[in-house]
């Protein structure tokens, strides 16, 4: 059976300290998908945490990054099955009362769509080759 993921993506303000911060927690940091703007943090087989730079963050999103010591702020993406389970989930969110938000991401190997939801969280549905994993 599928497992669905969640990939946590946070700004932080010194990815420096973030990583020592994780790592003094007893994670490793997984050195594939992590660089100087990055960090990829498995917390599980499922739940990925990845701390950005603000600059690298800012890639993501249109929207205004806050200063999360005063206010809440979040992006959540969820892995999918497949290209069509991400325009499948899409849809739903916005027969929902959501709406599209951000451009279609299509590298080949990777493939993503986001929304916002009612509150206007954002959620990020993404599918990946598995073996671009892999290799």
């Amino acid at each position: 059976m599928y497992q669905q993921m969640i990939f946590v993506n946070l700004a932080t303000g010194d990815l420096g300290a973030a990583r020592k911060f994780f790592t003094a927690l007893g994670y490793e940091i997984n050195a594939q998908f992590s660089d100087e703007t990055t960090a990829s943090i498995p917390l599980s087989d499922t739940i990925v945490v990845m701390l950005h730079t603000p600059e690298k963050y800012a890639e993501f999103t249109k929207k205004q990054i806050v200063d999360s010591t005063t206010s809440s702020e979040v992006l959540l993406a969820l892995s999918a099955e497949s290209r069509e389970k991400v325009d499948e989930l899409v849809e739903k969110a916005v027969a929902a009362g959501g709406r599209v938000t951000g451009e279609t991401q299509d590298h080949g190997f990777m493939y993503g769509r986001a929304f916002d939801d009612l509150d206007g969280h954002t959620w990020e549905v993404v599918w990946m080759d598995p073996a671009a994993v892999e290799g």
